[in-house]
């Protein structure tokens, strides 16, 4: 009997770990192929055999053959095709990456149940790079992350002797599988707050040892630095870029990489900003510091991409005018390989923004268009909020057609399902799936996402997919609705304090800078009778947002003052409808958590218990928020909150 007791017990314990889910497969969830399906190919590369790999392992259909052809689409581009006699696909590319791409393409369509027995496919990127920007510290915490620690597990890597750990190894194949899945090919690894530290010698073996594991799924390794890396590594007593010691110390330490890490991507940085040194502190322009990293960086091919996210030198003027009034005039003086990286909106990463001008200020300097996939400012990990719905309405202003690359600040951490909740995955996937292809639909991504990640049950799809399309939207209700912008708590950047000021800190650190509430109103003043703002946008733009009759609503606090009796366009009076804005968030978010409620059938425990885990706490969120803000615009207003 103890024996029968004790192998059920063990039985059970087994059955626990198969089917226990915890979200680390992310959405690479392909079934494995019990049957040998025949994947061939002559291209011999690792990248090839990756495909050759997953086509085998993954793949239900006929037989697949990979086609490496010098006439086929794009650098980076794939075709596939079925042969109508007998259904046999061919993957055709340019390049082994090409091959990686199309095989990953195959296998998505199948787990998202789309036709397979007539394909006809050729597809390019949009953009040549497309890169995820760590911000991950040395010691391994996460800047903005809310999903645990660091991934980059740095006493596990032996630069000396090129290994990792095999759990480490493990984890960062899932990352590589994932990042190529969708597209991505280019990683920053380190915050743009950088330590100088990482680009001691130590640290360059050790990125070494990442490299040569990216290399082969078709991501290039690139690093955050210092600008005043030549004084804390190189013992240099200035870091002027116009300095030969210090231009001659980037060459030498250029070359170093480059010895260890032949397809190195190049430096991001941040300068002069938020007390990150830069040129501005020996009088140098941007441009010209840029241009001394860009003349190592370019024997080799590398790149330098500039942040534009600058403030705080303009006493005065409005900070989000700042960023054109540093860079418009140094437009055409940076060096070939410099590119401008740029947020989508003109601020921080709100939950709604009007694009930042500086994407109609610069002509001709190669840009990128800089999002954010961890959730900063929309609930963290703690809210769902899907945000391809975002990065489109930025794309309906900005085209694709005009940027190099578009770059993601990273969402993942050590916990076990990368991202702290398991729908921020979906932003991880559709941040990808854009920047290769932004014509796709919100819509879609979330349908193909939801599908690999859980379920093809149409119980499950059609509701939860409503859910994403709808959480954004929520989102800015029950936070920031009608244009309002930065009232949260300071530091964590977690919660409402539309009644912040801190003495301590710059003021347009403070939320009562943004709001400008008063007896008479609400609101930012941008037009031309107030900062002027608006003048930094292109026509008709600049005329629209001026006029407070043809301003977007959702626009409307963040480029006029307006007052609490103001008529808006449903009859309502600004109060009434800021009100209704808030009670209309935290009913959606009630509303996510009932739906959530009935997919208990479709999910298994863990994840759902979870998810419902999540919910309530964004639902409890969403209520302090309405609450707060309401309560606090009321002593200005002096009008009822209205239900």
């Amino acid at each position: 009997m103890k024996k029968t007791f004790l192998t059920a017990l063990l039985m059970a314990a087994i059955t626990c770990v198969a089917y226990a889910e915890d979200g680390s497969r992310l959405w690479l969830r392909s079934q494995r192929n019990s049957d040998l399906c025949e994947i061939t190919t002559k291209d011999k590369s690792n990248t090839a055999k990756i495909a050759t790999r997953e086509l085998a392992t993954y793949w239900h259909g006929k037989p697949v053959s990979l086609i490496k052809d010098k006439t086929a689409t794009g650098e980076e581009g794939f075709e596939i095709t079925t042969d109508k006699s007998n259904g046999h696909i061919t993957i055709k590319a340019k390049n082994s990456c090409g091959l990686l791409y199309g095989a990953y393409e195959l296998l998505r369509l199948q787990d998202s149940c789309m036709p397979i027995d007539n394909i006809n496919i050729k597809e390019n990127p949009a953009v040549k790079y497309r890169i995820l920007n760590h911000w991950d510290n040395l010691d391994r915490s996460v800047e903005r992350g809310y999903a645990g620690l660091s991934i980059w597990k740095w006493d596990e890597i032996n630069g000396d002797k090129g290994t990792m750990s095999l759990a480490l190894k493990e984890r960062l194949t899932t990352y590589c599988r994932a990042n190529a899945s969708i597209g991505i090919n280019g990683s920053v690894i380190n915050n743009v707050n950088a330590s100088p530290k990482m680009l001691n010698t130590l640290y360059i073996k050790k990125v070494k040892v990442l490299a040569d594991m990216f290399r082969d799924y078709g991501i290039k390794v690139y690093l955050s630095v210092n600008f005043a890396s030549p004084m804390a590594e190189g013992g240099l007593k200035t870091a002027d870029p116009l300095n030969e010691g210090v231009r001659t110390w980037w060459k030498n330490k250029v070359n170093e990489i480059y010895k260890e890490i032949p397809d190195f991507g190049g430096f991001l940085v941040k300068a002069n900003s938020e007390g990150q040194p830069g040129p501005g502190d020996y009088h140098r322009t941007h441009a010209e510091g840029a241009n001394m990293l860009a003349e190592a960086l370019a024997p080799h091919g590398g790149l330098v991409i500039w942040r534009s996210f600058v403030y705080g030198n303009h006493e005065g003027e409005d900070r989000v005018m700042q960023a054109v009034t540093e860079f418009k005039d140094l437009d055409g003086k940076f060096s070939s390989n410099v590119i401008l990286q740029t947020k989508n909106g003109p601020l921080d990463f709100q939950p709604r923004e009007p694009y930042a001008p500086l994407f109609d200020q610069i002509k001709h300097t190669p840009m990128m268009a800089e999002l954010q996939i961890t959730q900063e400012y929309l609930g963290q990990s703690r809210h769902l909020v899907y945000l391809a719905p975002m990065w489109k309405e930025f794309f309906s202003f900005v085209s694709p057609k005009q940027l190099i690359g578009i770059a993601g600040v990273a969402n993942t951490g050590d916990d076990a399902n990368w991202c702290g909740h398991h729908f921020s995955q979906a932003n991880w996937y559709a941040f990808g799936r854009l920047a290769w292809d932004p014509t796709l639909s919100s819509e879609q991504i979330a349908d193909e996402w939801l599908k690999q990640t859980f379920t093809h049950d149409t119980a499950f799809i059609k509701p939860m997919k409503e859910v994403m399309m709808s959480s954004r939207e929520a989102c800015v209700d029950y936070m920031m609705p009608l244009g309002l912008h930065h009232i949260f708590k300071a530091d964590h950047h977690y919660g409402p304090e539309p009644q912040g000021f801190y003495p301590k800190y710059p003021i347009e650190w403070c939320p009562v800078y943004y709001h400008k509430a008063d007896s008479t109103g609400i609101g930012f003043d941008r037009t031309m009778n107030g900062t002027k703002a608006v003048s930094q946008y292109r026509h008709p733009f600049d005329s629209i947002y001026n006029d407070i009759n043809t301003c977007p609503e959702e626009y409307l606090l963040w480029f006029h003052h307006v007052s609490w009796n103001h008529k808006m366009k449903d009859g309502t009076t600004l109060w009434q409808s800021l009100c209704a804005h808030y009670n209309r968030g935290v009913a959606e978010a009630k509303r996510f958590a009932e739906t959530w409620s009935k997919m208990e059938p479709y999910v298994d425990r863990q994840r759902f218990m979870e998810v419902s885990q999540r919910m309530a706490e964004q639902v409890e969120n969403a209520e302090e928020w309405r609450d707060t803000c309401l309560k606090y615009f009321q002593t200005f207003s002096k009008q009822e909150i209205t239900k």
